[in-house]
This record gives C-alpha cells, structure tokens and sequence, in this order.
C-alpha cells in the first residue's frame, strides 16, 4: 500500500512568499503521487504561528481552491519548534509519514523524492541535511557550524547542518507524542526516541521572498535552549570550574600565610580587587546557568500545553 505523506509547514508572517511556494509544494505532491511513491489522499498541513499578516487568510483560501491543502491555526505566536509539534501532532494520526519543511523555499523540495525512497527502504527517519554552505556569509557559516559543534560536545545529539527538514513515520510519531517536554529542540529530541536513520544531502537556496524570522538573536536562544533542555554538562562544567577556582584560591592562602610569617607581605589593593571581581563574576555567571535549569523545571512542573489550535480548514469544508 503506497504511504498517505502529510507535508507540515510552519508558517509565520509568510504573506509575500506562501504564493510562491504553495505553488511548489502543490506540485511535488502531485509528482509524488504520479511516480507512485504516496497516496493520492496526501496533503501538504500549514501550521498558522499566530501571524500578525494575511497568512492565515492564504492558507483557507488554498485550502478551498485544491483538496491537497488544509491549515491549522494556533491560537497564538508559540514559536517556530511549537508549531513544527502541532503539525506533527495533528498528521500523526492521519497519514503514514510526514516531511516538515519551512515555508521559504530555501530547502530544496526535490529531495523529499530521497527522502520517500529512503522510508520505503525501511528507515523511520529521514534527516534533510545541507550538502554546503557557500550562499552563506562567513560569520553565518562558521555561527552556524559552530553551533552543532558546541551541542554535541556538550551531549546534545544532532545531526551536523541538519534543522527541522525531516521525514518522520507514523510510528516515530506516536513513540515521539510520549515526550512532554515544554522546552522544545525537535533537532535534538527527534534521534533521542530512535529507530533507523539516515540522512539526505541538498543544496540550499536563497529565501524566495520576505524576510527571514530567524535572526542571530533567535538562533542564539535555540542554541542555549537546546544545551539546557537535551545537556546538564554546563551544570557539570561549572561545579569543575568551581573545583579548581577553589584550590587556586587554596593554594593563594597558603602562599599568604607562608609570607606573612616570613615578613614578605606587601600591602596593596589592586589584587585583592582582582580577585574579588573575578569570583564573584564566576559565582554570577554559575548562578545565572543554575537559575536557566531551574527556570525550565519551573516551567516543565507546570505542565502547560505547548500549543493550542483555534482554528482548522477541514473542519470548515466538513461543516
């Protein structure tokens, strides 16, 4: 039996290229299912990230004009992984495999071809990962390298240039809705439930049109998210530091000691004030770590719901 594939898409602000690209994904669903790899009752799922824009209005007016669209609407702006999870939560019960994908255009479509061809080899999950990054600046690059660098040193376990362009089978899906956290890094959630696995390489283009909602402030949080959701090696890191901030400052008074009986003491301030500046920099910055782990506890015991979903189209076409 060919797999129903679902394409979740979250959008957020997309009103000048959801035009462009709606068109794209329209038509590889139908190239899909004309090479026989899916089900004619596939779809491609917006997820509405509470826009400010005309994207949820885009959305129900594709969703009336062909049956392969249909929308969900979040009740209010949850972030990009939170919308990501809602169209994943909402098609898991709908379809065999899904493929999540951003709204830009800048992942190449051709590769969700692979991408199917690998899962009807076998594989649960399909990583999308960039082949290169010479459309990139230099400070973009090596951020960007570096930032999977740094989390899987620091245990975090992702997928080298991999984000959030995935395929995902229905039994991944259903294993993965067991997973309550409220600090979301899909990126490095996703190999945490397991399953086999591979990988994908593309090409990535430029943004089709508008702009991107992903600054280097956003990539910043997501990155110290994902270390503080998926690690507790900075917790592990600093106790460490702490160690041996401790036996220097051992040994300091013991080189005190020893010249104050010898009569070598100087007076002075300048050191003394080095020294006081420098730990209590380090106790601040260990405090402000601490209080990041206690902060996510706060938020996990409350048990909030991730998302929330106002509005769905085909509940308007079934009505």
């Amino acid at each position: 039996m060919k797999p129903v594939l679902y394409i979740v898409i979250p959008c957020y602000n997309e009103q000048e290229v959801l035009p462009i690209t709606s068109v794209q994904f329209e038509e590889k669903v139908h190239s899909l299912i004309e090479k026989g790899k899916i089900s004619d009752k596939s779809k491609v799922l917006f997820v509405n990230d509470g826009s400010k824009d005309k994207t949820w209005n885009i959305i129900k007016d594709l969703s009336e004009r062909s049956d392969v669209f249909e929308g969900i609407c979040l009740s209010r702006n949850r972030g990009h992984q939170n919308a990501v999870l809602a169209g994943l939560m909402e098609a898991k019960d709908l379809c065999d495999i899904t493929i999540s994908i951003d709204c830009d255009g800048q992942d190449d479509i051709n590769a969700m071809d692979e991408m199917v061809d690998k899962y009807l080899e076998g594989y649960e999950v399909v990583y999308g990962v960039r082949s290169k990054r010479d459309t990139d600046t230099f400070f973009k690059r090596f951020t960007a390298e570096s930032f999977y660098k740094i989390m899987n040193f620091m245990g975090a376990e992702v997928v080298f240039n991999h984000a959030d362009y995935r395929l995902i089978s229905k039994r991944v899906l259903q294993e993965f809705a067991n997973f309550h956290e409220v600090n979301l890094f899909l990126r490095g959630m996703i190999p945490l439930v397991g399953f086999k696995s591979t990988s994908v390489y593309y090409e990535r283009h430029e943004r089709l049109a508008g702009q991107s909602h992903y600054p280097l402030s956003k990539m910043l949080s997501l990155a110290f998210d994902g270390i503080t959701s998926l690690s507790v090696k900075p917790i592990r890191f600093i106790t460490g530091f702490g160690v041996l901030v401790a036996l220097l400052s051992f040994i300091g008074v013991l080189y005190s000691l020893i010249s104050k009986l010898f009569g070598h003491t100087v007076d002075g301030w300048a050191s003394m004030t080095c020294i006081l500046c420098f730990v209590s920099g380090v106790q601040l910055i260990s405090l402000g770590v601490i209080g990041e782990y206690v902060g996510k506890i706060y938020l996990e015991t409350k048990q909030r719901p991730r998302f929330i979903i106002a509005e769905r189209t085909y509940q308007e076409k079934n009505s």
